[in-house]
């Protein structure tokens, strides 16, 4: 994978490429950041440069021997790890068949996506005292091709104590011309005694501009990937998720307007219908609205404080909150957001969706005429 393909993050590119040009290449590195901002594809994308035989400027060059391995993940000094469902697979071996697919199908994947891949039950996938084994074993070899040995660590956060600690040493003291890379999106849940022996690499979120091109280059029309942009909050897997919820006629936007219209005018038996209406479809697509909610709930803050220089919304919506946003002010706006946020909470927890919205609409009706 070349850095090309990798959606922004132009500065950690640069930072990266230079890391192996002035040969100042840290032999454990965490990359933390969701997902969806790019860690994994950044990691790889890293040790396809370092392996390159005729390194560019700006990138790998895409063709040399070493290069074209890494692409279809088989040089024989790159090796990955990831959770496993421990009663199927103790080690990540017997399933590296199937995280190639899943990498050609798309790098841009979370633990979510990959336990749908691997179980269909959906247990709690780690990384087990058993892979920790495997993980020593394979950097105690020799590079098969006189280079580095890369050791790329997927949701490292899913490794227990006893994993963890039994890879302290190699990470401290690894093998000569050796690269451990650990990739995680919590850095709470990584033991101390292993940050502190890693060279620590922060994954910013995409930008707006990032996400909405992304979005248009899979075939999502400008008036909806502009909002989604919007409020996916610099994670293109979530935006992509919204994406595949959503019809080009942006249903989110639909229930929204029309919530905050029969609030405003008091109607009963329109609210009611309402909350039936959206009860009856499915907890996900439930959540998505909400969310969409709160992010309409900030685009109008925004608008109030700064006019239209910093939101980020599509000509629908930004018609609709032209004359919106005044009705959400700092009279309104915390009790507005947390109604959502415990709906967020509530419907995760299996709430009854019929009773939560109509209590929802009721209490739109008295934070609305609040402001």
């Amino acid at each position: 994978m070349q850095f090309e393909l990798i959606k922004g993050q132009h500065i950690l590119k640069q930072h990266l490429i230079d890391e192996v040009n002035n040969e100042k290449v840290s032999h454990a590195q965490i990359f933390i950041g969701k997902p969806g901002y790019g860690t994994l594809p950044l990691a790889i994308a890293f040790v396809q440069y370092l392996f390159c035989e005729n390194k560019a400027e700006k990138d790998s060059c895409g063709v040399c021997p070493s290069c074209r391995k890494v692409e279809k993940l088989q040089h024989p000094d790159l090796h990955f790890s990831f959770p496993t469902v421990q009663t199927d697979n103790k080690t990540s071996n017997p399933l590296l068949s199937s995280w190639r697919d899943q990498l050609f199908n798309t790098p841009y994947f979370d633990l979510n996506t990959w336990l749908k891949r691997i179980d269909t039950k959906e247990r709690k996938p780690i990384i087990s005292v058993y892979e920790s084994v495997e993980i020593i074993k394979k950097l105690s070899l020799k590079s098969f091709e006189g280079g580095y040995k890369v050791m790329i660590i997927w949701m490292a956060e899913t490794m227990n104590t006893q994993t963890a600690n039994k890879l302290l040493k190699i990470i401290e003291e690894p093998p000569k011309n050796t690269l451990i890379i650990l990739v995680t999106e919590s850095e709470e849940q990584i033991l101390q005694t292993i940050l502190s022996r890693t060279q620590v690499v922060r994954v910013p979120r995409l930008s707006w501009d990032d996400i909405n091109l992304s979005l248009k280059s899979k075939g999502v029309i400008s008036s909806v990937s502009d909002s989604i942009a919007g409020r996916s909050e610099g994670d293109l897997i979530e935006a992509m998720n919204i994406a595949n919820e959503e019809t080009e006629g942006n249903l989110n936007y639909e229930n929204f307007t029309q919530l905050m219209r029969v609030g405003y005018k008091k109607n009963v038996l329109d609210m009611i219908a309402w909350s039936e209406k959206i009860a009856g479809t499915s907890k996900e697509n439930q959540k998505q609205f909400l969310t969409y909610a709160l992010h309409m709930f900030r685009q109008s803050i925004l608008r109030n404080y700064t006019g239209e220089l910093i939101t980020k919304v599509s000509e629908n919506e930004d018609a609709f909150l032209q004359n919106f946003a005044k009705f959400i002010t700092g009279n309104n706006i915390i009790s507005m957001t947390q109604s959502f946020s415990e709906s967020v909470y509530y419907i995760e927890r299996n709430a009854n969706s019929k009773i939560l919205f109509t209590n929802l609409c009721f209490q739109v009706m008295r934070h609305i005429h609040n402001a």
